[in-house]
């Protein structure tokens, strides 16, 4: 069966704080009812200085999650790692375990915006550099061993419940990241289906006598954003200038180097609709997709894509758990 899957970037343009305040109270609302409704995954994201608002601190808002739910795995993909400083990053997501009982996974991302490392005064051109030693010191800050950091010897205390660290991925669509991943013994979260890539990967692990750990790369046909209804054409009349925005505004923010199965280029909804990285399907269509997308594919839903209502996003949430979620669950 393919994974259920509920996903926020808590991306609202034009939003003052009190209507902000809402929607990461709405957010919060649908990750306890994710749990309760038995989804497999839920998925937080991480940017900074962005004018719609897109979440910038993912482990708050994965405490948060983690309060209000039992058994949900917590996932933050990606947090981008080398604009955070490695100790405290790595004493957060050790608490952040501890609370949430061990159901954290971090996917870590270089990010492709420079503006970001200026915004806290990084090196873009030593990103590579510094994700690597962020990833070494982490590590071993998890160990509960004493860390040396600029020539000071420091602890991390408490450790993460998961040992020896909590699930670590290594995201990116380029041949360094698969490198990175295998270097470190890591698994490896490509933003895109690229077998060549996923082989390299591979390859790498077993020239240095590692293991390979999880490949998790999107199924071809797996839509970016996945809404439901009875009715797609009023649907996306109601949601299609929200996930328009959110496509346009990621599109402008890549470069050329960047590969990602989510990237669309439409410009219109009606480009959009037709382009199929973001699907308004009914619950048969779903159903038929998880079909084709199999275990190791998602049904990702984004309710507050873009900024969606509340409203419109419960509608959609809720057909998905009544006429989706009952019927994949049977899918092999």
């Amino acid at each position: 069966m393919a994974l259920a899957v509920i996903r926020f970037d808590m991306r609202a343009p034009g939003m003052d704080p009190e209507a902000t305040s809402r929607l990461y109270a709405a957010a919060l609302e649908m990750g306890k009812w994710a749990d309760d409704q038995g989804f497999d995954l839920l998925v937080l994201s991480e940017h900074h200085g962005a004018d719609d608002g897109f979440l910038p601190s993912p482990l708050v808002m994965a405490a948060a999650m983690a309060g209000v739910t039992k058994r949900i795995p917590l996932n933050v993909a990606a947090l981008l790692v080398p604009l955070h400083d490695p100790i405290r990053l790595a004493e957060d997501i050790a608490v952040l375990d501890l609370l949430s009982g061990g159901r954290v996974s971090i996917v870590a991302g270089l990010g492709y915006r420079p503006v970001e490392y200026a915004m806290f005064d990084r090196q873009w051109s030593a990103r590579g550099r510094r994700m690597d030693e962020c990833l070494e010191t982490m590590i071993k800050a998890w160990s509960g061993e004493p860390v040396d950091v600029d020539g000071q010897t420091v602890r991390v205390t408490p450790r993460p419940l998961q040992q020896p660290h909590p699930m670590l991925m290594i995201g990116g669509s380029g041949k360094a990241a698969a490198k990175r991943a295998a270097r470190f013994g890591l698994g490896f979260f490509p933003p895109i289906g690229d077998e060549e890539l996923s082989a390299l990967y591979v390859a790498e692990c077993e020239r240095l006598g590692k293991t390979p750990g999880l490949v998790l790369a999107p199924h071809p046909d797996q839509p970016g954003t996945l809404f439901v209804s009875e009715d797609p054409d009023r649907a996306w009349a109601e949601l299609g200038p929200y996930l328009l925005h959110d496509a346009v505004t990621y599109h402008s923010w890549q470069t050329a180097d960047v590969r990602s199965s989510v990237n669309s280029g439409a410009t219109t909804v009606e480009e959009l609709r037709a382009e199929g990285v973001y699907r308004i399907l009914t619950p048969d269509e779903c159903v038929e997709l998880a079909g084709a997308l199999g275990p190791m594919g998602a049904l990702t839903n984004h309710p507050l894509c873009g900024g969606v209502p509340p409203e419109l996003a419960w509608a959609s949430l809720e057909l998905f758990a009544e006429k989706v979620l009952p019927r994949i669950r049977d899918v092999v």
